[in-house]
């Protein structure tokens, strides 16, 4: 009976440690990946394309100032000088938006070819990038949500003035998370840019500490920390580091509009809120009721005259 006993245990035993080292081993096979993922981003085809909402566009292959080939569609308006938006996606989205489940991240759909195809239906032109390693675009690592990625949106701004029909005095950008990081410092290195509209901007410190604890638990905030170090192998900031909040007070040329969702898990209503006092031409906050991330994104899509009002369409 006892030697009966201690099989049963050491079958227990066995069962407990094979479920946990497969927990383990699954666990960290999720961190490696979205490890790899603030690191290097996500260079991958873009699933949609502005032909799918029957709208005419151009490719666009540009150069940002330290070299890095930014590739993007240019959607033209028919009016004859006319404003223009550029929009700019999110970590690690592409051009045309994410779609949920390809990659391992909770996640939904953000769709950011539909606010294109409503901008141009407002009379204004419109340039969707990818920005450097994401989608099309050339691999330049480390991701630094906004902080390099913002010479993407330089150059595409720059570009934008040049194009015949443009209306040069009526650039705007509409930033999404990473790519609300970058119109922001973009918008405090030139006077280019004359309006902005960053759609749940964030610290990049904030954003791994409450991600991490949000998909990890109390271990989280140890793997952001580990995992903020890490660009500094490929050359980069430590991303606990980089601040946006100093940079949003030199912003002098270009109204901005900050949209935030209410309870968004992976930033924080009281620090957007911080960024827009701090931001002297700040055209408000507006917040959006989300118990999720991806709620506050789809605010655009559904009022495309955020941006529009503050290019005078």
């Amino acid at each position: 009976m006892l030697d009966g006993l201690r099989r049963t245990l050491a079958g227990v035993l066995f069962a407990a440690g094979l479920a946990a080292g497969i927990w383990l081993g699954a666990l960290l096979g999720r961190v490696n990946v979205e490890t790899w993922l603030m690191l290097m981003g996500a260079r991958r085809r873009v699933h949609r394309t502005p032909a799918d909402l029957d709208l005419a566009a151009s490719d666009v292959v540009l150069r940002s100032e330290d070299g890095v080939t930014i590739r993007g569609w240019f959607i033209a308006t028919t009016a004859a000088t006319a404003p223009a938006v550029l929009i700019v996606h999110g970590w690690p989205w592409h051009r045309g938006g994410n779609r949920a489940g390809e990659l391992t991240l909770p996640d939904a759909d953000v769709d950011l070819l539909a606010p294109a195809a409503a901008l141009q239906r407002h009379g204004m032109h419109v340039l969707l990038i990818d920005l450097r390693n994401h989608g099309t675009s050339e691999a330049a690592p480390p991701v630094t949500f906004g902080l390099r990625e913002s010479r993407d949106v330089l150059a595409a701004v720059g570009w934008l003035a040049q194009q015949p029909g443009v209306d040069a005095q009526r650039i705007g950008v509409l930033g999404y998370s990473m790519g609300a990081n970058a119109a922001l410092y973009a918008a405090a290195a030139s006077q280019q840019i004359h309006a902005v509209v960053a759609v749940q901007p964030v610290e990049p410190a904030l954003f791994l500490q409450r991600y991490g604890r949000e998909q990890y638990g109390a271990v989280g905030p140890l793997l952001a920390r580990i995992a903020g170090q890490l660009p500094r192998l490929f050359g980069g900031p430590e991303l606990g580091r980089i601040r946006l909040l100093p940079q949003v007070r030199q912003i002098r040329h270009a109204r901005v509009r900050y949209v935030q969702g209410d309870r968004d898990p992976w930033g924080e209503h009281q620090a957007v809120a911080e960024l827009e006092r701090a931001t002297p031409q700040s055209a408000g906050l507006i917040t959006v009721a989300a118990s999720d991330r991806y709620a506050g994104y789809q605010y655009p899509a559904q009022h495309p005259e955020v941006i529009g009002e503050l290019l005078g369409r």
